[in-house]
């Protein structure tokens, strides 16, 4: 529900404390003091879908000529970004708006715009599905004041309506898909609420930005100057030219709450309750793996290490049975090692950049003030890591008695890469034919490859040379020279329905943690809960590694010794199970238009899926060659 303009005055500016689950954060740039009568801009950012029914993910520059905004005298200029800040489709110009330091306007005549039935049909579209526009003061999103219908609670939703779309026959909406079934009404007055903090009673600061778009036809009547006081709204008239005017009005407003805390009532974590539970939830299940394992290791275990130890090794009384018959077979290089150190080597790779980051932002060191930052801390991560890729995959691959490293090095350095660059590359032609103001530009995508190859591969290089000195891993035993036979095994051991068991728990972990950044990612919602994030991130690492260990076992019992790629299945199971849930969203949350939105939706949802997959594969791959590094060093074999 949207508070009122006329709620304003009664109504206190309140913040939505959560603070040790919405994450500490750091105010992350020096705050800018203003005198009465300073110039405070207003820039502009892209025009993106707003609604939580998505009708698409395609944002449109704010400057497109088919939307007909006003603008600045002299052409809009361009606003420097950060390397995240552009990748995640912000484009920043700055406005024609005149707005100085407590002094309040009275309908201000921005211009009156004039729209071809071309371009009155596109901007009637984007009404429809329900498009937001996006503006900042200060380095703060303008928003809008709402009330939380569950608990009551007042926040501020960052961006607001471009319109409003009502059928024309409200009986048949769900079939009025030709935009000329809908009534259409542009909202071409705003009325800005600014606040400010003084600590001297002469130097202010901006500490909110709020905004209530009205649609009014204040040129009604052959008025030759707007008239902001009418009530009658404007309807577009679709298919013909139409006259726009854009007004606005401002108020300054003097508020109690210090600079430090400004984004306060922006990083709202909505329903924190589920949260908690959920957490608790993933806690419970977590503990009670880890106790699965610990029972497996220091009963079942431990009790067969005793008893074959036991055994008189001058007098053949009894012969191996369970896990310990396959001791001669389980280090036994598996096919294909080449690939799969190098996947192991960059989900590592993966894996280190996400805890990274996530605890830089648990430090609240990635300022949402700095826009992009935490993308830009993920992109220097990554390149930095690339370090422990060359070492994982390298080691890793002369311990499974590999001789080409070479061609190792130069895989790990170039494999992944090349299939992130070419998969964001081709969506980006998707974006760039739909006209988007997301699409990555080429001097962008030329830094990120000079990242690539003059910070990352020679780092993973170096990584390689370390870990080829550091020599093979020692396996506790040896391999026989005949691969022993492998028995039948039963249906849930082989291995797609191992992967898919065992995914269930870790995706179970993070089940809602996935839905917020759902809507972050493909809604308009702000994630900022970084807190409860983290504490996820780690609980899912655990149930991962906890879970494919308890597979292995299983495998390794009913004298299955294939376990490299097995495990490194069954760790990245949740990423199937994350890829289904995708899917669902879609058909229960999305109603996507086109295709060019399909493509780019399905698009992002596998390559997330396959980072994934490659993080939580790589995670119990090396949990599971730990777990069998320490089991079979700790029996005496013949």
């Amino acid at each position: 529900m949207i508070i009122r303009p006329s709620l304003l005055a009664s109504v206190p500016l309140l913040a939505c404390f959560v603070p040790w689950a919405s994450a500490f954060y750091l105010p992350g740039a020096a705050p800018k003091d203003y005198l009465p009568g300073d110039r405070v801009p207003l820039l502009v950012n892209s025009v993106t879908p707003g609604s939580s029914q998505l009708k698409s993910i395609i944002s449109y520059d704010y400057y497109d000529p088919s939307f007909g905004f006003c603008r600045p005298d002299d052409a809009p200029k361009k606003q420097a970004e950060s390397l995240g800040s552009v990748l995640f489709g912000d484009r920043l110009y700055d406005s024609p708006f005149d707005i100085k330091m407590l002094e309040n306007v009275s309908c201000r005549h921005l211009c009156t715009s004039s729209l071809s039935g071309d371009k009155t049909d596109f901007l009637s579209a984007r009404i429809r599905d329900a498009y937001s526009l996006n503006w900042l003061v200060d380095g703060l999103p303008v928003a809008e004041m709402k009330r939380d219908e569950k608990t009551g609670e007042i926040f501020y939703s960052s961006g607001f309506s471009l319109g409003t779309a009502n059928p024309i026959m409200p009986e048949a909406k769900n079939e009025a898909h030709d935009v000329k079934d809908w009534r259409i009404e542009v909202n071409n007055h705003y009325q800005i609420y600014l606040e400010y903090h003084s600590r001297d009673g002469i130097h202010q600061r901006v500490v909110g930005a709020l905004v209530w778009p009205t649609t009014r036809d204040s040129l009604a009547g052959s008025l030759s100057e707007p008239n902001c006081e009418v009530e009658e709204p404007y309807i577009v008239r679709l298919g013909q030219d139409n006259q726009i005017p854009y007004t606005y009005s401002i108020a300054w407003r003097e508020s109690p709450t210090p600079w430090a805390t400004r984004w306060d009532s922006y990083l709202r974590v909505f329903d924190p309750r589920i949260h908690v539970l959920s957490l608790i939830n993933s806690i419970v299940v977590a503990l009670f793996l880890c106790l699965m394992v610990a029972m497996v290791l220091l009963r079942t275990v431990h009790r067969d290490i005793s008893r074959y130890n036991a055994i008189d090794l001058d007098e053949d009384v009894q012969e191996d049975f369970g896990w310990k018959l396959v001791h001669g077979e389980v280090f036994r290089a598996p096919k294909k090692r080449m690939l799969l150190s190098v996947i192991v080597g960059s989900g590592m790779q993966l894996a280190a950049m996400s805890a990274v980051t996530l605890f830089f932002a648990l430090l609240g060191f990635l300022s949402p003030s700095n826009r992009g930052s935490l993308s830009t801390v993920m992109i220097v991560c990554w390149t930095l890591f690339g370090f422990i890729a060359g070492y994982v995959s390298t080691r890793l691959y002369i311990s499974m008695k590999g001789e080409d490293w070479r061609k190792n090095i130069a895989l790990t350095a170039m494999l992944f890469p090349t299939i992130l660059f070419v998969t964001l590359f081709l969506l980006n032609f998707f974006l760039i034919g739909a006209g988007s103001s997301g699409a990555v530009p080429f001097g962008t995508f030329m830094a990120i490859m000079a990242l690539w190859f003059l910070i990352n591969i020679p780092l993973t290089i170096g990584g390689a040379w370390v870990g080829a000195r550091s020599g093979a891993l020692k396996h506790p035993v040896r391999v026989n020279q005949i691969p022993r036979q492998i028995p039948p095994l039963d249906w849930w051991l082989k291995p797609w329905p191992s992967a898919l068991i065992a995914g269930i728990l870790p995706f179970g972990a993070a089940f809602i943690e996935s839905y917020f950044i759902m809507q972050s990612l493909f809604g308009a919602k702000v994630y900022y809960a970084f807190g409860f994030l983290a504490l996820t991130f780690a609980v899912v690492a655990l149930t991962t590694a906890t879970t494919t260990i308890l597979m292995c076992y299983f495998w390794l019992c009913a004298e299955e010794y294939r376990w490299h790629w097995r495990s490194f299945l069954a760790g990245g199971g949740s990423a199937f199970w994350l890829l289904a849930y995708g899917l669902l969203y879609w058909a229960t949350r999305l109603h996507l238009d086109g295709f060019a939105n399909k493509v780019l939706y399905l698009g992002y949802l596998l390559l997330i899926s396959f980072l994934s997959f490659l993080v939580t594969g790589a995670i119990g791959f090396v949990a599971t060659y730990a777990f069998l590094r320490v089991i079979y060093s700790r029996i005496r074999v013949d």
